[in-house]
This record gives structure tokens, C-alpha cells and sequence, in this order.
């Protein structure tokens, strides 16, 4: 199947309410990237991450309305987007009508592949320096183009360490049901278990996992990995 590394950058992280204001895409080793304006202001937050200010996209066009958006409607019908925390630049897309029929998240994939929960983090950034991957170009975080460029990197690393325990066939279409699972969480990366693993504290503190999946619940969204893990461990490990 041909894929395509694809990154977005919002007006903040609402995926109810906020929207895109640049995308990148790579594909056939092409990358293209835009900046657009967005229905609402870039939020300050936002700003501070991205370095991209409301004055910089106040004249650019709307990305429903731009060529770009057709390219690239015509791109995701006939491709598997490849994306870090895919679900975000998934629900960003979908806020402007645009489908994804087929995707693979490089978190979701990273997280399956450390089966013993060696890697503290699962962010971009830091898988970057985990894999001590290096670039030819200056990387820009919080970029869409330098973060198309690191996720391509990631993907090829993720790539090699899953042709070695799975092997190359059906891999992309095992990649796709990945991607679409929840993900099993081995490590706390907060509070006051920060560093320990979840299945040491279901042994130790099982009230504790019970408080915080009863917090989650209160707030599901975007917690489904969470929810998964601790009804993994709180009913026992299937």
C-alpha cells in the first residue's frame, strides 16, 4: 500500500472545537506544506508551541476552500496516512469534512513494540534522540515540516523492529489494526508512581488504579488507552 507522512498544527488542542491552521504531507519523497487560516484564532498556548501567530496565517487562504484541500482529499482516498498521535491529526482533518480511510499511528506502533516498557516516553521528540536518529537538515519542533521529516524517521525505525518479530507480510494491514486499538500502557509517566510500572502497582496499590480509572471515566475522552490498561489490570491480565 503507499503511504504518506502527514502532520498538523492546530489553533490548540480542543478537538471539539479548535482547527487547523498548517498541514505537511510527504509523499513520493515530495513534502508539501501550507499554512491557512483558521475559523478562529490561534489560541496563546498554541502560539507558544508552534511559533505560528494569528498574523502569520491572517492572509492565507481557508483550507477547505484551497487547492490543497482537494490534493489532498484525492491523496488520503488512495493512501494510508502515517501520523504520531494520528488520532489528533485524524479528528483534525475530519473537522473539515476531509476522511481518512486508513491510517497508522507511530505512537500506537512504538507503544506495542516495547513489549517490556523500556522507553520512558512515547512522544515524537523523544523516541527522536531514543533511536538517536540524525538528519542532514536543522529540525524545527512543533514544526509540521520538521516533524514530517522526524516522523518518517520514526516510522522507518518502527518499520525495521516490526519486520523482526512479525516478519514483512500483512504488515501494513497489521499496522492499520494497531493503529485502531486501544494501546496498552506499561509505565506511569505521572503522579506519584511516576517511572514504576502499571502491572507492579496493580500488585501493590490496586486502590490506586481503581481511584484513577473511576477519574478517567469522569472525562473519557481521549483516555481510552487509560481505560484500556486499567480494566486490563483491575480484572487481571488476560
Amino acid at each position: 500500500m503507499n503511504i504518506i507522512f502527514l502532520d498538523t498544527e492546530a489553533t490548540g488542542v480542543d478537538l471539539k472545537k479548535d482547527r487547523l491552521c498548517q498541514v505537511c504531507y510527504k509523499k513520493d519523497g515530495v513534502i508539501k506544506t501550507e499554512f491557512f487560516k483558521p475559523p478562529l484564532p490561534i489560541s496563546i498556548k498554541a502560539m507558544s508551541i508552534t511559533h505560528i501567530t494569528n498574523e502569520m496565517v491572517d492572509d492565507k487562504e481557508p483550507f477547505k476552500v484551497s487547492a490543497y484541500y482537494d490534493e489532498l482529499k484525492e491523496v488520503l482516498a488512495t493512501h494510508v496516512l502515517v501520523a504520531h498521535n494520528a488520532s489528533f491529526d485524524v479528528a483534525m482533518l475530519k473537522a473539515e469534512r476531509l476522511e481518512v480511510p486508513k491510517y497508522i499511528c507511530t505512537l500506537k506502533l512504538a507503544q506495542h513494540l516495547d513489549e517490556k516498557g523500556e522507553i520512558p516516553e512515547y512522544n515524537q521528540q523523544f523516541l527522536r534522540y531514543y533511536f538517536d536518529l540524525k538528519f542532514d537538515q536543522p529540525i524545527a519542533p512543533h514544526d509540521a515540516e520538521s516533524d514530517v521529516i522526524v516522523l518518517e524517521a520514526i516510522y522507518k525505525e518502527l518499520e525495521k523492529r516490526f519486520i523482526k518479530k512479525y516478519g514483512e507480510k500483512g504488515m501494513i494491514e497489521k499496522m492499520i489494526e494497531i493503529s485502531t486499538l486501544p494501546a496498552l500502557i506499561k509505565n506511569f509517566v505521572f503522579g506519584k508512581y511516576r517511572g514504576e510500572t502499571i502491572e507492579d502497582i496493580a500488585i501493590r496499590d490496586k486502590g490506586y488504579l481503581e481511584w484513577l480509572y473511576n477519574a478517567k471515566q469522569q472525562k473519557p475522552e481521549g483516555e481510552e488507552d487509560w481505560l484500556y490498561t486499567l480494566e486490563y489490570y483491575l480484572k487481571g491480565k488476560r
